[in-house]
């Protein structure tokens, strides 16, 4: 399963999630099945998403959007700075029980 992950600084977590939460880009219409965000333990300036999905295709269409959203400055001041994003597949899940 294929995994957008995009991550950047941001000047405030509840400024940045209330933008994610409006949704611009249409996630579920982009394809996406499921996201996780986090936060590193020692920097509650930073932020990390990773959005699931069926295709490699429907991450690179919705990373194209998410593109033109940054450089038209409709995220606003939630993003801190410049975006890095990486496309990843899934080689392997384990779970470990004991």
């Amino acid at each position: 399963m294929p995994i957008l992950r995009i991550e950047h600084p941001t000047e405030d977590f509840a400024t940045w999630k209330a933008a994610f939460d409006r949704d611009p880009a249409g996630r579920g219409k982009a394809g996406v099945q499921q996201y996780s965000i986090y936060q590193p333990v020692d920097n509650p300036r930073y932020v990390l998403i990773d959005l699931e999905f069926e295709t490699v295709t429907q991450a690179e269409r919705l990373l194209d959007t998410m593109k033109l959203i940054w450089s038209s400055g409709a995220a606003g001041p939630a993003l801190g700075g410049e975006p890095r994003t990486q496309i990843l597949e899934t080689k392997e899940v384990t779970q470990i029980l004991e």
